[in-house]
């Protein structure tokens, strides 16, 4: 091994030395803040053990939906040539909306009439030819008035389909509501069946949709109490209770998992909620009342179990914990109401 190999070897010993060194340095001031300056200076939290009610409760991410909620369209392509409504308008049921230009569905229509009663009379003159005839019809008087019979159904469906065709020219509000968008705000504009042409939406009949995977949904019921809190309104709760929970999982989910609906039980004002926003809905499964708790976060554990600091941040106490909440936990033993726990 030559001198330079040897400088190597001692550069690299040298450097790992240093690094541990500075990582025991680092432990030791970690040490010294926890347990000399940090109590000095106030840092640690302290919670006072109270008496009250602790709920055990299950929080699910939802989405605000609507029951009476859809998008119209025609059934078939053409140039729109009346628009009645406009975005924010409120409309009954059964109003017409907009209307295609009926102009060509209208002659088709006519022509359907014209047809079938030409074929009416052309059938009505083949049984007349036979009417009195009885069982003495000839092959070729049955076989006309067979095909003029043939000839008159079929101009009545034509007719039938014509009626329809003019009848689905225009779109008519299929419940009470308000108009959310318009597609083409305009007449005179070609559009395809395909395109949605307005969206209706009833506000009153706003709810809330959550999922429950087949864990949770064991623990809900039809009717039970919930409380919502929306991402845009996080200081409101909105109460409200389960509608509907699905016998069928959800398709294009992964594992089985079951919609839940829940209606709004509370006066909450429609103008303010929209379709779209979301948020947490809370169901409460089980509460104890009248016990001792103290907030999650002062429950620590070790191999022996669980414990709190009591009194001073050096007494360490094992106990006992029963309901456990969001934010609070139930704990019994050497414990009682009024002491100061520490973080």
């Amino acid at each position: 091994m030559n001198n330079n190999e040897k400088e190597n070897i001692v550069v690299k010993v040298y450097k790992n030395k240093k690094i541990r060194l500075s990582i025991i340095g680092a432990l030791i001031l970690l040490l010294v803040w926890r347990v000399v300056i940090a109590p000095t200076r106030g840092d640690f939290e302290t919670a006072e053990v109270k008496r009250g009610t602790v709920t055990e409760e299950l929080i699910l991410s939802g989405e605000v939906k609507a029951k009476e909620h859809a998008l119209l369209k025609f059934q078939g392509s053409g140039e729109i040539g009346w628009l009645g409504v406009s975005e924010g308008q409120w409309v009954k049921k059964g109003e017409l909306l907009i209307r295609l230009d009926t102009a060509n569905l209208y002659a088709a229509y006519e022509q359907a009439v014209a047809a079938l009663r030409s074929a009416q009379a052309t059938a009505d003159r083949a049984l007349d030819d036979v009417k009195d005839r009885g069982d003495e019809e000839t092959f070729t008087e049955a076989e006309a008035r067979t095909i003029a019979e043939a000839a008159r159904d079929s101009a009545y469906r034509a007719k039938t389909i014509a009626q329809e065709n003019l009848a689905n020219g225009g779109i008519r509000a299929p419940f009470d509501g308000i108009i959310s968008s318009v597609t083409n705000p305009f007449s005179g504009v070609n559009i395809l069946f395909s395109e949605n042409q307005i969206e209706i939406i009833n506000p009153e009949t706003l709810y809330v949709e959550v999922s429950a995977d087949q864990s949770e949904v064991i623990e809900l019921t039809e009717g039970q109490k919930v409380t919502i809190v929306l991402d845009s309104f996080i200081d409101e709760e909105i109460k409200g209770e389960i509608d509907f929970i699905s016998y069928t999982p959800m398709a294009g989910e992964i594992g089985a998992t079951y919609k839940i609906t829940i209606k709004l039980t509370s006066n909450v004002d429609p103008g303010k909620i929209r379709v779209g926003m979301t948020g947490d809905a809370k169901f409460i499964l089980s509460e104890n009342e009248d016990v001792l708790y103290v907030p999650n976060q002062f429950v620590n554990t070790d191999r022996e179990g669980k414990y709190v600091f009591k009194n001073t941040r050096d007494n360490k106490v094992y106990i006992e914990i029963g309901k456990e909440g969001e934010e609070r936990i139930e704990i019994t033993g050497d414990i009682k109401e009024g002491d100061i726990l520490y973080d």
